[in-house]
């Protein structure tokens, strides 16, 4: 890495005013692909095909909830990792800038925990190396989601939020098509999503600028105010709270309605021998409609300077998909919802994402606020397996599971309507 020269027009905490390139959102866009691949095709694919292969049980739910607990215990590391990773990137003192250092260590500790996964031949070392894994995503992501605050303006943020969501669709999409198209097995999948993590980010880490912040500047960092840190008083800042508690519910209810459909193909719609291509197929249709809502809508709440009703018919998408599934159990109609499902979530997670850069309570702490905020898109994804087995084994099968992701992303839709400071 070299050391940035930055304009004179960086101030250190100011709200940006200089809109971003097509450069820098194209190699912004590259290396969330990068992230999405590495991170998904092992929770779709990857992870339960290893665990299922190590295990080999006579009742697939066995599976479930090894995946759910393996899942469960990353989620937890998440929860820490998240803010702890922000608070110190918001410290950091670099010549390389506060960001860009643990994009590079993120990337790295992401990287060798996925290739060290591969090798893994107990459940124990693949929880191990999972949560590493995700730790390793928690730095990265933190860090490039305080990007979007540090250096993107106000009326831009719509559009470059869905260039954090866009590719997330692509890079599952890709990531399973690698791994099943050339069928590939566990090592070189986990091998193969490491080699492309590293190098679909470096453009980013070695191109793009990072403000320096001078030592002068840098706030007092003490364990108590860590600690400290962890809580945003829901009162004081009561739009941060609204939409951190949207942002859990609407994630709730995605990751029920997407981290067990492989086994809702294999054993709700009995299509055990095509579930793999099925799932692709879906997660095609899926990334279809996630990318047009992601830039479309993304880029019309910039324009409208409204993020509030699109949240909320993001949310109500979401439920929808979620109830066909659940009262239509059969793979033309699952088609039709993946659809539904892709415009959904694809408008709330480039939307959701532009607003929360808006509601943060300090400009001082924006990498750590945003990595509370981050916790509710990752653990509920991590936790989802296994609260989704549970539903599915021991309350009221896959129509059961279904019916509470609707639920939770209704209910993550009104959750956002108390919000003031955005419209």
């Amino acid at each position: 890495m070299t050391a940035p020269t930055l304009p004179p027009a960086f101030t250190p905490f100011a709200e940006p005013k200089r809109k971003v390139t097509a450069g820098w959102i194209a190699l912004f866009a590259t290396a969330w692909f990068g992230i999405w691949m590495a991170q998904l095709t092992p929770i779709q694919l990857l992870l339960p095909q290893q665990i299922d292969d190590l295990l080999s049980p006579e009742d697939w739910t066995q599976s479930v909830v090894a995946f759910g607990i393996i899942s469960g215990i990353a989620g937890a590391c998440a929860l820490l990792a998240y803010p702890i990773t922000g608070a110190l990137s918001d410290r950091t003192t670099s010549r390389f800038g506060r960001r860009r250092p643990w994009i590079f260590i993120g990337t790295l500790v992401f990287a060798a925990a996925l290739f060290l996964l591969g090798i893994q031949t107990t459940i124990v070392g693949i929880g191990i190396f999972w949560s590493l894994a995700l730790i390793g995503f928690c730095m990265l992501s933190a860090a490039l989601t305080a990007t979007i605050s540090d250096q993107v303006p106000v009326n831009q943020r719509g559009f470059v939020s869905g260039w954090v969501s866009a590719p997330q669709a692509v890079g599952t999409v890709l990531g399973l098509a690698l791994v099943i198209g050339l069928a590939l097995n566990a090592l070189t999948g986990y091998a193969l999503m490491s080699v492309l993590l590293i190098v679909l980010v470096l453009p980013f880490l070695l191109v793009v600028p990072d403000e320096v912040l001078p030592k002068v500047l840098r706030p007092p960092f003490t364990v108590s105010a860590l600690v400290k840190g962890f809580w945003i008083n829901p009162i004081a800042f009561p739009d941060f709270g609204w939409t951190l508690l949207s942002r859990i519910l609407v994630n709730i209810g995605n990751a029920l309605g997407t981290t067990l459909l492989l086994y809702f193909i294999m054993f709700g719609l009995g299509r055990v021998d095509t579930a793999q291509d099925d799932l692709l197929a879906l997660t095609g249709v899926y990334l279809i409609t996630f990318i047009i809502a992601a830039l479309g809508f993304g880029k019309l709440s910039d324009v409208i300077g409204q993020r509030k009703p699109f949240v909320y018919a993001a949310a109500y998408l979401q439920g929808l998909a979620a109830l066909i599934i659940a009262f239509v159990p059969e793979l033309t109609i699952t088609f039709v919802a993946a659809g539904l499902l892709g415009l959904g979530y694809g408008c709330f997670m480039a939307v959701d994402q532009a607003l929360a850069t808006q509601v943060l309570p300090n400009s001082h702490t924006r990498g750590k606020d945003l990595g509370i905020m981050n916790i509710a898109t990752t653990v509920p994804q991590a936790l989802a397996p296994l609260l989704g087995a549970w539903l599915v084994a021991l309350f009221a099968g896959f129509m059961g599971l279904f019916i509470v992701s609707a639920l939770a992303g209704v209910l993550g839709g009104f959750a956002i309507m108390p919000v003031k400071k955005v419209r």
